[in-house]
């Protein structure tokens, strides 16, 4: 009788990091802003790494990896935003993924003492509950303090395959 090794248990993968990262580029998400504020600057990032953790309480999950810039600010501040973005803030995603326009500045509002995207589909203010490292990133959990809806509802902005893409409303 042969035993057959796991690779996984020994600690081998049969991946690279780079697979892995396409792989999970299969998974269509939104995309969201992520914003916090220390010493009177407000800073931000592109994240699709965020979801809904708990209806009660309120919680939101964010998942920032540790070498940005981010991390640190919302570790000082205790608090975070996020906007979720509308299909025509793809310059607002850009910008805060680290290409910005020229044209384009973004403009932001307060929200529950946080602030937050001006015109943002939806906006959400949380003060961080918990913190989680998760191998090279931190789960940041913020429990929601405040909410903003836009007046006019929008498309979402979402991303797939490394690529922006639209929703295909069905008739």
């Amino acid at each position: 009788m042969s035993i057959v090794q796991d690779p996984v248990a020994q600690g081998v993968r049969s991946f690279e990091s780079a697979d892995f990262r396409r792989a999970m580029g299969q998974f269509a998400s939104g995309v969201v802003v992520v914003t916090t504020e220390t010493e009177g600057e407000v800073h931000g990032m592109t994240a699709n790494a965020f979801m809904s953790g708990s209806l009660e309480p309120p919680l939101v999950i964010v998942s920032v990896a540790c070498k940005a810039r981010l991390h640190e600010k919302i570790n000082a501040s205790g608090v975070f935003g996020v906007s979720i973005l509308a299909q025509e803030q793809r310059w607002a995603s850009n910008h805060f993924a680290g290409k910005p326009s020229p044209d384009l500045q973004p403009q932001f509002v307060a929200l529950g003492g946080v602030h937050v995207l001006d015109g943002s589909k939806v906006a959400i203010a949380t003060h961080v509950r918990h913190s989680y490292p998760c191998g090279d990133h931190t789960l940041f959990v913020g429990e929601v303090t405040d909410i903003r809806f836009p007046a006019e509802p929008a498309d979402p902005l979402l991303y797939h395959c490394g690529q922006y893409g639209k929703f295909g409303h069905e008739n």
